[in-house]
Order: C-alpha cells, then structure tokens, then sequence
C-alpha cells in the first residue's frame, strides 16, 4: 500500500512538472552559409507511431538580412520537414516512423551583403509528444466531456505513455543483460580454449624435444 501511494505521488508530481514546464527560448546567431558550427539542433526521443508536435515562434521580419531555416530529422535518417525563412509561428505536426531520437535543427544565415547591427534571432521551441501533441479542445467538444473529464482522460493517457516508455526501457535492459551474459560466455570458453591450446603446445614441444635429443643421443 505504502509502495503505491509513494509511486502515484511519484507519478503526479512528474505530471505536474510537465505541465509546468516551459517553451525552450535561445537565441541564434547569423553565420556565413561556409561556417559549419552554425547550425542548432535540439533533440529528443520519442517512440514509434507517436504523434508529435514542433512550435517554434521565431522573432524578426524578412527582408531584415538574416533567414532562419528549420530541419527535423530523426537517427534513422527520416525527414519529417524542412521549412525556409522561419518566421513568426511555425507549428508541424508528425507521427514518428521509428523508436528513435529526432532532432530538431535551426540555421540562421545571412541573406544580403550589407552588415546587420544585431545578428540574432530569438526563437521559442515548444515540443509537445504524445498525449500533450492532442487537442483536447477538439476532443472535449466531439465527445461533449467535461472539463474534469477531459483532464481526467489526458492525464490517464499521459500515465499509459509512462507505462509504455518504463516497458520499453525494461524489454531495452533484457536484451542488455542478454548481450552481456552472451560476451561473458563467449569470453569464458574462449580464454579456456586459449588455455587448452597453451598445455597441448606446451605438452608437444616437451614430446618433440625429448624425442630430439634422444635421436641425437644427448639423453
């Protein structure tokens, strides 16, 4: 019983601190399109078949002489899009392909010959996976719920994707611990068949050299 309650306060207070969170806001510097440390990424994972939605809110106006050009892509080499001159609200929604990281990448170059006085952009990265991605609005007003409902459903989905993940990272540490036992026994008879190679050469140069020196009539 203790053992439950300490694993909900556990789990509300995780749903509390995603529901406190706060967008990502960073600013982005202007490079020449030569220099190779100007692009941003900020990755995350997210499981397969999980709806995700991207909002990046970037500052500025075109024509300025900078352009900010968005790239998300995932480690397996998917592409879920790739805007130009990001500017304003930019919001993207895609369903992952993959058990994976993706990645979420900014470039801000310069667009003109003349200076800018200040090269920067300022952008507000919001990443919502999963449950949070849904419009709960939407869902509300189809299925007339409640708001007590809705955000009963939310959070109860929310728990499920928790669930999901720690079977994920369990199945995850199965297949680690197999691989290990695996290379430990590898390594086991490997260093016996060393050993066993060692005593039978070993065992032969004594029977070759005691058949030498017998033939040579030294012993």
């Amino acid at each position: 019983m203790a053992l439950t309650q300490s694993l909900l306060r556990t789990v509300c207070g995780f749903l509390f601190f995603l529901a406190c969170s706060e967008a990502l806001k960073f600013d982005i510097e202007a490079k020449g399109g030569g220099d190779r440390s100007r692009e941003r990424c900020i990755r995350n994972f997210v499981a397969k078949d999980t709806l995700v939605v991207v909002t990046a809110t970037v500052d500025g106006h075109k024509g300025d002489g900078m352009k900010v050009d968005m790239h998300i892509k995932d480690a397996v080499g998917n592409e879920y899009g790739k805007p130009k001159d990001v500017v304003g609200e930019q919001r993207m929604a895609f369903t992952s392909h993959a058990d994976s990281s993706f990645d979420v990448c900014f470039v801000n170059h310069f667009t003109g010959s003349r200076g800018v006085s200040h090269p920067f952009r300022h952008i507000e990265l919001d990443i919502d996976i999963g449950a949070d991605a849904k419009d709960w609005s939407a869902v509300q007003a189809t299925e007339k719920l409640k708001p007590v409902e809705t955000e009963l459903r939310r959070i109860e989905e929310m728990v499920q994707e928790i669930v999901a993940e720690m079977d994920y990272l369990r199945s995850r540490e199965q297949k680690l611990r197999d691989t290990n036992e695996s290379t430990n026994n590898r390594v086991k008879w490997f260093a016996f068949s060393t050993m066993g190679m060692l005593v039978a050469l070993g065992a032969w140069q004594v029977i070759y050299l005691r058949a030498y020196f017998r033939s040579k009539h030294l012993i």
